[in-house]
């Protein structure tokens, strides 16, 4: 930790590369997911090790609804499962969870499953979860216009629109990571990742471990942040 100089409040993580994973082991597509689950145990373990403040996952985008229904099922069947089997864990190690996203689309299990996590989280003080569930930028950007518009709030300004978005109340987003080596921010957190750092490590999402991780932090401590100053 030496050669680190700063280190990030928020992360934002696009969970990329399941898929490919489990394929080059020749293995179902599934697979990878379940051990991208898994890997969410060690991003966690990570961000509280480091003193992140708030970590950020795209889990599940509105766009992920076209992939195939036994895929999709598959997905959710794995979050049941890792609420279930995590969920204890997750609340005595003080971990916030939050959500994003129109989770309504959800099935009823599911919602009352992240529903009831929430709740037993609230007075956590530790790291915040923020995971992203049938969820999009564009889209969370058009909730909060609607919100402003039922609130009858008829001049907006950035802070007060940034209250209505998902992540109100979180710290900046300073650092966005996506694996697989794809460069693409693929509509996360579009409004958040204005000035955000950006970083495009290769390795698939299964593989992620505390040594990549610290790599991303001394990456990111490399950066100078200048928000448009000299």
């Amino acid at each position: 930790m030496k050669k680190l100089s700063k280190l990030p409040r928020h992360i934002g993580i696009i969970l990329d590369g399941n898929g490919r994973w489990a394929k080059k082991r020749g293995l179902e597509r599934l697979s990878g997911h379940e051990e991208g689950a898994k890997a969410i145990g060690r991003l966690l373990s990570c961000a509280k090790k480091y003193n992140i403040e708030a970590v950020s996952v795209f889990a599940f985008s509105t766009e992920n609804w076209k992939r195939s229904k036994q895929e999709v099922d598959g997905i959710f069947e794995i979050l049941k499962n890792l609420i279930n089997e995590k969920g204890n864990s997750f609340v005595e190690g003080g971990f916030v969870l939050r959500v994003m996203g129109d989770v309504s689309r959800l099935d009823q299990e599911l919602q009352s499953l992240i529903k009831n996590l929430i709740e037993r989280t609230k007075t956590n003080s530790g790291v915040v979860f923020n995971v992203g569930l049938n969820y999009g930028g564009r889209a969370e950007i058009v909730r909060a216009a609607n919100l402003a518009l039922e609130k009858n709030i008829e001049k907006l300004t950035e802070e007060s629109f940034e209250n209505l978005l998902y992540t109100s109340g979180l710290p900046p987003l300073d650092f966005v990571i996506r694996t697989s080596g794809e460069m693409r921010l693929s509509n996360f957190m579009l409004w958040q990742a204005a000035y955000s750092e950006l970083y495009f490590p290769k390795f698939f999402w299964p593989s992620f471990n505390e040594r990549k991780f610290v790599k991303c932090l001394i990456e990111y401590s490399k950066r100078n942040r200048r928000f448009g100053n000299v």
